[in-house]
């Protein structure tokens, strides 16, 4: 089948992509550049620029220039609020029109880049687009000469492009999509590969503009064109994303008085403040429609440049009592989506599971024989990732790192690549350091680095193609081994987990109660010791009862919350006392 283009049209910017060679991958222009401003010029003497180009014109010709176009698209009279600097009727030109000459500059982008005609596409919009503005983008599609095959929610594309659509388990995800001037927020269910859209609430007039258009007239002094202080205001907006403090400065903004004024990240989230708190009630609502808790979900992804500032982050992880999902470049993650949905339809995805992802999670066999994962499974590759890992017993002089493949909770039900031993100095329990990483190049070569943070000293495994060469079949048997016996698993890790605890927690308790003596009340020491007995019961217990005996731990917890106290105090006080302060 011919080649299906992916294509992320967005207020601010777009991007194009195709699967090449069985890689989604993103087409760049003839600058190098993926991401193409969605501006476009009208000059006087008829001719249209698109792109950087245009964006380069803005502040010398603001009527001319057509910017956030997709505020505009498929809205009829009197929708939004929201207006712009330029008249469309003035220009000679439509909000399909100027979407249809950005889509025509990124099939050129396309067609240079591949050296063939290219005219299908999948195009993405805001879930929270109405079908007049899902038509009118697809009805500029075909103005542009593409055949759209498929129109894409954003969040779905985004789920599409962080693989989470290739896995086994169900999740619930949340999808925050906050871009250049649309909001949309959606919840999914994900199951054996199949999306389920169970909400999605937003607002297509919110976005980083708004944000910049208000510094913009924050900074503009009375009586002055305010459009020609928003590119400034964008570029103190991306600053303020890694700086406490910006200088702004804009010479001769009239051409006899210039603006040079220092903005803290303080003033400016003030100020950007109202904006991020209107995606709360969206945020509820689509929880609420969804019939989900925010503690149900298994993640909340970030999409959207302007979840680049930290004040969207924090204001994330406040409103779902989680830290949000930050792993992948939030411009790109929906032109990717598009990609591989384009790549699906195309057929020429068939084999993206052994091409470009890792067809099993990776990892290392943790005490207790769990298997800990450090790569899961379908991560797109090239890719890295590490933890870090210490003794789990007194006096250990090495860990001996065994590097497994496979999607059981145990080690011992995985398949074992390789492994190494990493020497250290003997300690206590949690002295010694060793980070791991595992870092897959394009070739599918698994580099295994072991490092021990005392001393600097590395050791290095390498493993060839195992990491992404396996065969289906194996594959398919390790996932279906791993549904089959979901919950036997799973209950022998919790079952594993609460028995090390347990086994750390009553020689710690017994202890406390031998070194506070009588300073313990008999009633406490009652509480403690019946405690520690339904731990040990349970512990010993010829069942093995994960559940209870991960209570009895927590019981064992609560009954030593006074105590671990004290001796908290007890150990300061002793610190202090040597070193002569008190």
């Amino acid at each position: 089948m011919s080649l299906i283009l992916g294509i992320d049209l967005g207020t601010t910017n777009s991007l194009v992509g195709v699967v090449d060679s069985g890689f989604p991958i993103l087409l760049a222009d003839e600058e190098g550049q993926r991401l193409t401003p969605s501006a476009v010029n009208y000059a006087a003497d008829g001719s249209i620029i698109v792109g950087a180009a245009a964006l380069r014109k803005r502040a010398l010709e603001p009527k001319r220039t057509v910017t956030s176009v997709k505020r505009l698209i498929g809205r009829r009279s009197g929708e939004g609020d929201w207006k712009p600097p330029y008249q469309l009727s003035e220009i000679g030109t439509t909000p399909l029109q100027v979407s249809a000459e950005i889509l025509k500059r990124l099939k050129a982008i396309a067609e240079r880049a591949l050296e063939q005609t290219v005219s299908r596409a999948v195009i993405t919009v805001p879930a929270y687009f109405n079908d007049a503005q899902r038509n009118a983008t697809k009805q500029a599609g075909e103005l542009a000469g593409l055949t759209v095959e498929r129109i894409v929610s954003e969040p779905t594309a985004a789920a599409l492009a962080y693989g989470l659509d290739k896995l086994s388990e169900r999740q619930k995800i949340a999808v925050y999509d906050l871009g250049g001037g649309t909001f949309d927020i959606s919840v999914l269910e994900m199951r054996e590969g199949v999306f389920q859209v169970l909400s999605t609430a937003g607002d297509t007039q919110l976005g980083g503009d708004d944000i910049d258009r208000a510094l913009a007239q924050h900074l503009c002094p009375a009586g002055a064109d305010p459009v020609r202080f928003v590119e400034v205001a964008e570029v103190a907006k991306k600053r303020l994303s890694t700086e406490d403090s910006t200088r702004i400065d804009l010479p001769f903004y009239d051409g006899t008085n210039s603006l040079s004024v220092e903005l803290s990240l303080a003033e400016f989230e003030k100020m950007m403040r109202p904006f991020i708190e209107r995606t709360r009630g969206h945020c509820l609502r689509a929880l609420n429609d969804a019939g989900v808790k925010a503690d149900e979900l298994d993640a909340v992804i970030l999409v959207g440049g302007s979840t680049r500032i930290p004040l969207v982050r924090r204001y994330v992880a406040e409103i779902f009592g989680r830290e949000p999902d930050i792993s992948q470049n939030p411009d790109e993650a929906v032109a990717l989506g598009a990609v591989i949905q384009a790549g699906i339809l195309s057929g020429s995805l068939k084999n993206v599971l052994l091409l470009d992802v890792t067809p099993l999670s990776l990892g290392i066999e943790t005490f207790g024989g769990l298997m800990n994962t450090i790569i899961p499974r379908n991560t797109t590759i090239p890719c890295k990732a590490g933890e870090m890992f210490t003794n789990a017993v007194a006096n250990q002089q090495d860990m001996l790192i065994r590097v497994l493949q496979g999607e059981r909770e145990l080690a011992k039900d995985n398949w074992e690549l390789g492994r190494v031993v990493v020497p250290f100095p003997a300690g206590a329990k949690g002295s010694a350091r060793v980070g791991v990483q595992f870092a897959i190049d394009a070739n599918g070569i698994l580099q295994v680095l072991a490092r021990d943070t005392a001393t600097n000293t590395d050791t290095l495994l390498e493993i060839q193609n195992t990491a992404v060469d396996v065969d289906d079949e194996r594959v398919e048997q390790m996932i279906s081994e791993s549904v089959e016996y979901a919950i036997e698993d799973m209950n022998e890790r919790i079952w594993t987990e609460a028995k090390l605890k347990a086994e750390e927690l009553l020689p710690a308790v017994d202890a406390a109660l031998i070194q506070f003596g009588d300073a313990v009340s008999d009633e406490e020491r009652l509480i403690i010791e019946t405690a520690a007995s339904h731990v040990r019961a349970s512990l010993h217990a010829d069942v093995h009862d994960a559940k209870a005996l991960k209570a009895a731990n927590q019981l064992l917890d609560d009954a030593t919350q006074e105590l671990a106290v004290r001796l908290v105090e007890r150990a300061m006080e002793e610190s202090l006392v040597r070193r002569g302060l008190l």
